[in-house]
């Protein structure tokens, strides 16, 4: 059973995105925020991770790159519900930054089951593919 961190400080998304993965059988790990995420890092094996953009006590993209700097080998989803770049708007680009940080993925909230697990079987089949070339 393939086992995923979910880092949100949101209870709710945690608990919306926690349901959906347990009902398509993989095995789930809440972390209510940056810093109990990294301890579940330290302290279990993930075969993906979906970490929150934007949460208390990291700065912005510090979540993104720690996590990534911290496992490179996992695939890393990033969300967020914060406003994104479009065509009329000098906002910056909250998914391409990053995809630059380390992010296999991004997914801006709210998003749906089946986005989400989109997103976890294209990561985990990419992962897959990358181990067989090494391996």
């Amino acid at each position: 059973m393939r086992h995923i961190l979910v880092v949100d400080d949101d209870p709710m998304v945690s608990m919306a995105i926690e349901i959906c993965l347990q009902r398509n059988e993989f095995r789930v790990t809440i972390a209510d925020g940056g810093e109990a995420g990294l301890r579940a890092l330290g302290n279990e094996q993930f075969d993906l991770m979906i970490i929150d953009i934007f949460m208390p006590h990291m700065r912005g993209f510090e979540s993104i790159r720690l996590f990534h700097d911290r496992a490179p080998a996992i695939p890393l989803i990033a969300m967020s519900g914060y406003a994104f770049a479009d065509l009329n708007s000098p906002a910056p680009d909250f998914l391409r930054m990053a995809l630059e940080l380390g992010a296999a993925r991004c997914l801006r909230k709210p998003f749906t089951p089946k986005a989400l697990l989109a997103a976890i079987r294209d990561c985990l089949a990419e992962r897959q593919a990358a181990a067989a070339r090494l391996g």
